[in-house]
């Protein structure tokens, strides 16, 4: 992956992006510390595809989402008591 200063990216912004297309993702930097990936169109979907939803995602599907944190009423098994001492 090449890196490319902020400023560099900018000035030459037509190269910057063919470079992309033909070699893959290419970094900016911003004073020396990595910045942004600048990634083809077809490598973004893939990855967008394969990931995994984030845990504020699946709190906030619509779908209900305790079925499987709460078990059945009654399924839950207790410890019988013990004689006090």
């Amino acid at each position: 992956m090449q890196t490319w200063p902020v400023q560099d990216a900018k000035a030459r912004f037509s190269e910057f992006l063919e470079t992309c297309l033909a070699e893959g993702p290419q970094m900016v930097t911003r004073r020396g510390a990595e910045a942004a990936v600048l990634v083809p169109v077809d490598e973004w979907r893939r990855l967008k595809a394969s990931a995994r939803p984030s845990l504020k995602q699946l709190l906030l599907l619509d779908e209900a989402r305790t079925g499987m944190l709460v078990p059945a009423r009654g399924a839950a098994r207790r410890r019988p008591p013990t004689a006090a001492r």
